[in-house]
């Protein structure tokens, strides 16, 4: 017997956004063309589930290139890009190599560029250790660039030399938290350069936006997603801040708290944007069968992006 009613806010758009659909298919197509194994350098996008459906049909995961015994497979570069080193490395090992970082990391990796060849000092909003922090600093020289994480590196940052400091930020932060970091970048240092356009991706503006609109209507919120996926870790932190304290990451190993949903008369659904859709249907499922739902769709904005697959996998 189904024991409570349920309202469920599903928060739109959620999940793939075009620079995951665009790594996936990148693999899909290399297999094709290549046939089975092809190699991946880091985990594609972040997501287990996505990450186990390549495995299946000939995808095979490393973490560097030294590890790949069959140098003449073809390598393929995850969405969150790489330091510059890397497909140096690869060509020095005559392998070939697809590059399937993500357009909207690929002009971060630019600008950075830009800015050191133009004589700046770069400063990179973001969180250290994340795969698209360590291919961003990786662009330039260690000694042009540092990590901001927080409004107290801003504090205790002092200049290194007389260059003319210019921020950039990872594609994947909260619009808010980057908002405080940057004005307090721009108060204690006016002369600063931005980026012409703003780094943080649409998609996840877009999932943040959607969130923020229905966080304070919901006694619970989930956010499916991985626990080394940035922008689904920001979505848990925006539902929280826009007034649904409760709000938790529901990732591959997670039992659903039915005993708290148990209590909850409304909940909020959004997913990061490397998971796929089946887990928000999955999910679904789940709950449908212990209550009576409505769903409510919730959409701000319909995405209409699409990025193009490397030439040379058509």
């Amino acid at each position: 017997m189904k024991i409570n009613d349920l309202k469920i806010y599903l928060a739109s758009p959620r999940g793939f956004c075009a620079g995951v659909d665009r790594a996936i298919e990148i693999v899909k197509k290399s297999i094709s063309k290549y046939g089975a194994p092809v190699y991946v350098r880091h985990e594609i996008v972040h997501n287990k589930h996505v990450v186990e459906s390549l495995k299946k049909i000939g995808a095979i995961f490393v973490e560097e290139l030294d590890e790949i015994k069959d140098k003449s497979r073809p390598v393929i570069f995850s969405a969150h890009g790489v330091p510059k080193k890397i497909p140096n490395e690869a060509k020095e090992l005559n392998m070939e190599y697809i590059d399937a970082t993500c357009p909207l990391v690929t002009k971060v990796h630019r600008e950075a560029e830009n800015l050191y060849k133009n004589g700046s000092h770069v400063l990179l909003i973001g969180h250290k250790n994340h795969p698209e922090v360590i291919g961003t600093m990786g662009q330039i020289p260690s000694d042009g660039i540092d990590l901001i994480q927080s409004l107290d590196d801003v504090d205790k940052y002092t200049k290194k030399n007389d260059k003319k400091l210019a921020f950039i930020t990872q594609t994947t932060l909260s619009v808010d938290d980057t908002k405080d970091i940057v004005d307090g970048l721009k108060k204690k240092f006016p002369e600063i350069r931005e980026p012409k356009k703003e780094d943080i991706c649409y998609a996840t503006t877009n999932r943040q936006a959607a969130v923020k609109k229905i966080a304070n209507k919901c006694d619970m919120f989930f956010v499916i997603g991985s626990r080394n996926s940035s922008n689904s870790l920001r979505l848990v932190e925006v539902a929280k801040n826009s007034g649904c304290e409760n709000s938790i990451l529901l990732h591959s190993e997670s039992d659903v708290p039915f005993d708290k949903i148990d209590k909850c008369k409304s909940i909020g659904i959004s997913s990061g944007a490397s998971a796929p859709e089946v887990l928000v249907k999955q999910f679904l499922d789940q709950i449908k069968k212990k209550y009576n739902i409505s769903v409510e769709e919730v959409e701000i904005v319909k995405e209409d992006v699409t990025f193009k697959i490397p030439g040379k996998l058509n």
